[in-house]
């Protein structure tokens, strides 16, 4: 009877801690729109340095009912998407192939961290030369930008599996096979999917980074178009949808980890 009691509790304890939250968050979200307002009134900024949050509402609906807003984004989404897909894939099958062979490791690791060392923004004009000015260039802007923290975290994630364990996979005749799918890769998820998380969010300013270079459509061709245009208000709606992208991204990797992962809370 306690221990119902005690879950009980505990529910209930929990229900409040996410309401409290929910209030805590709309609550930030109000104070921060009127520090917005009162700065504008107060200081009389004109609109095209810093627009009120009203003037930026009515833009969204402008660009939505229009229909520009939707055909901007689905194209960043599917660079976004397609990046971060690409990149993962490769990211984990080079990972896996380092973690099993150090060789390979002291061979690539230079190559790998000395492209780390070049901002992406820096070869990014290169990149537009090179392969156009189309959806490839920006996909594989997005796959060097989130390729190497996926990287790491397999890496780290597979070496982080207890030996013992592998010991006790071979006195069971396990497979190759067997030893990946039983162990490595749940052993290893935690961690790759932490990498996930920065990788999704790194997908979006990939995106944007090749927008912002050479396009002619996505959400940062629309903060290009508006700030050539003066139009404040247009460029804080491309940044705040982009925001709400990177945010619904990285709640789905928090999802996968929920679904995934649900082991570990047990």
């Amino acid at each position: 009877m306690n221990v119902i009691e005690n879950n009980e509790t505990g529910k209930a304890l929990l229900q409040q801690v996410k309401r409290y939250n929910r209030w805590l968050l709309a609550g930030s979200m109000l104070t921060t729109l009127g520090v917005w307002e009162a700065l504008v009134r107060l200081g009389k900024l004109p609109a095209f340095i810093l627009p009120p949050p009203g003037l930026v509402v009515i833009r969204f609906w402008q660009v939505v009912w229009d229909g520009s807003l939707l055909r901007h984004l689905s194209i960043t989404l599917l660079e976004v998407l397609l990046g971060l897909l690409c990149g993962s894939l490769l990211a984990t099958v080079l990972g896996y192939l380092l973690a099993k062979s150090r060789l390979l490791e002291r061979l690539l690791s230079p190559y790998l961290v000395a492209s780390q060392a070049v901002p992406v923004v820096a070869i990014a004009p290169l990149l537009i030369i090179w392969f156009g000015s189309g959806i490839f260039s920006k996909v594989l802007i997005c796959i060097l930008i989130v390729f190497f923290p996926i990287l790491v975290n397999t890496v780290v994630g597979l070496r982080a599996v207890p030996e013992n364990l592998r010991d006790l996979m071979r006195s069971m005749r396990a497979g190759r096979w067997q030893m990946l799918r039983f162990l490595e890769i749940p052993a290893a998820l935690p961690v790759f999917l932490g990498g996930l998380r920065v990788g999704a969010t790194l997908s979006v300013i990939g995106a944007v980074v090749g927008e912002f270079v050479g396009a002619d459509r996505g959400l940062g061709f629309l903060v290009n178009v508006g700030r050539g245009q003066y139009d404040t208000a247009l460029v804080f709606v491309a940044i705040f949808t982009l925001v709400v992208l990177a945010l619904i991204l990285y709640g789905l990797v928090v999802l996968l980890e929920r679904r995934y992962l649900l082991w570990m809370r047990n």
